[in-house]
C-alpha cells in the first residue's frame, strides 16, 4: 500500500538549469554578506576576493572528500574553516552566526518546474504524505526560506532533511531510513523520486523503496544497467498513471 512519496529538491522540484556549472557566481553574494559580518567584528581579514577564494577551496574539498565518503558537506563547518583560515581567532568564530548573515534565499532565475506545484497538490489530496530529502550542504532551515519563495513549503510538514543536518549524503541509507522514519512508513510503503541515477535512484532503492527517475532536458543520464529506475518521468503529470500500475487502489478520491 502506497502511504508517502519522497522526493528529491533541486532539479527535481526547484529548475536550476539556468545555472547548471555556475555554482560560484551564485554564491558570491552570499559569501560577501560573511566577509562583511567578520569585518564588522573587528577583525582584519584581507580583501573580499581573497575571502571567498579561500572559502570556495574549502567548498571544493568539502565536496571531494564527501564523494569518497558520504559524509556530508555542511556550510557552517566550511565557513569556520575559512574564517580560521584568513586569522579569526578560535574564541570568535561563530558558526551559527556565519550561516545567518551568509542569508540564503531563493536565487533569481530560478523556479518551482511547471508541473511541481499541481502534482504536490494531487498527492497531498490524495491522503500521501509528502517527505523531501536534498544533498545540500546548507542546514535545512536555509533552503525553507527558499523553498517557502517558491510556494513549496507548505507540502512539506512533516518531513524535509538536508545532508547537512542529517551528516551523510544520499545514496548513504541513513538519509533515507530517517527520512522513512519522521513520516511513519516502512520503505514498500514509499517512493522516491529524484533527478539523479546514483543519488536518488540507487540510494532509495537501496533502502527497500521503489525509485522514480526525473528526466530533465538539462541532464539525461545514462544508466549503465547497474542502476536502473523502477520508473521514469519526463514531467510529474506522468507520475499518476506510474503510480496506477504500481498501486491499482492509491486513489482516496477519483481524479474530477
Amino acid at each position: 500500500m502506497l502511504k508517502a512519496i519522497l522526493f528529491d529538491l533541486d532539479d527535481t522540484l526547484i529548475d536550476w538549469g539556468d545555472f547548471f556549472g555556475k555554482w560560484d557566481a551564485v554564491e558570491r553574494m552570499y559569501i560577501g554578506g560573511v566577509y562583511d559580518y567578520i569585518r564588522d567584528q573587528g577583525h582584519d581579514i584581507g580583501d573580499p576576493d581573497s575571502f571567498r577564494e579561500l572559502y570556495f577551496e574549502r567548498t571544493i574539498a568539502a565536496w571531494d572528500d564527501a564523494r569518497t565518503t558520504l559524509n556530508a558537506p555542511h556550510l557552517g563547518r566550511i565557513l569556520v574553516e575559512t574564517a580560521a583560515l584568513v586569522g579569526v581567532p578560535e574564541a570568535d568564530r561563530d558558526a551559527e552566526a556565519y550561516i545567518n548573515a551568509y542569508g540564503w534565499r531563493a536565487v533569481k532565475g530560478t523556479a518551482p518546474f511547471p508541473d511541481a506545484i499541481d502534482a504536490l497538490c494531487m498527492l497531498r489530496d490524495q491522503g500521501l504524505k509528502l517527505g523531501l530529502v536534498t544533498n545540500a550542504f546548507q542546514p535545512m532551515r536555509l533552503r525553507d526560506r527558499e523553498m517557502a519563495e517558491h510556494g513549496l513549503l507548505e507540502f512539506f510538514p512533516d518531513c524535509r532533511l538536508s545532508a547537512a543536518d542529517v551528516g551523510y549524503l544520499k545514496p548513504h541509507p541513513e538519509i533515507f531510513t530517517l527520512a522513512l522514519d519522521k513520516l511513519g512508513v516502512a520503505a514498500d510503503e514509499a517512493i522516491f523520486i529524484g533527478d539523479n541515477p546514483i543519488a536518488d535512484i540507487a540510494g532509495a532503492q537501496a533502502a527497500g523503496m521503489r525509485a522514480v527517475l526525473r528526466v530533465t532536458e538539462k541532464l539525461k543520464p545514462l544508466l549503465s544497467g547497474l542502476i536502473v529506475p523502477d520508473a521514469a518521468v519526463n514531467t510529474l503529470e506522468e507520475l499518476p498513471a506510474v503510480l496506477d500500475e504500481w498501486y491499482p487502489n492509491w486513489r482516496s478520491v477519483e481524479p474530477a
